[in-house]
């Protein structure tokens, strides 16, 4: 005995389909695509405007043959920078824990930004 059984799930009535689309509607759809296409190209140039690292070695490679050896002195020099900063850092922390009012009023906090402001700027 061999028995078939067909389980289907409701079916939804597809929404007919238009055959003819408006000269507007196409036009409208020509408009938002150049529009997105121009987003996209001044998207991209923002993105290579503000690329920091780009414009670091085209500023290195610039004066690559006068200055030859600034790109490695300056990676031999970065992790005393860094820890410079990190030091910097510290004693910050160090004296805004040790005295939460060091930056209570207007004098101390003109003092402050006289010490560290511009260190940390840099």
């Amino acid at each position: 005995m061999h028995f078939s059984f067909d389980v289907s799930g409701p079916t939804q009535p597809q929404p007919p389909v238009p055959t003819d689309v408006p000269a507007d509607a196409l036009e409208l759809l020509r408009q938002i695509l150049d529009v997105q296409k121009e987003q996209y190209a001044l998207t991209r140039a923002v993105a290579i405007a503000n690329d920091q690292g780009q414009k670091w070695r085209h500023f290195l490679s610039k004066w690559n043959d006068e200055y030859p050896n600034v790109a490695h002195d300056c990676k031999t020099v970065l992790p005393l920078i860094e820890r410079a900063y990190m030091d910097l850092m510290r004693d910050l922390t160090e004296k805004l824990t040790d005295d939460p009012d060091a930056i209570d009023n207007e004098f101390t906090l003109g003092e402050f930004l006289d010490r560290y402001g511009m260190k940390l700027n840099q």
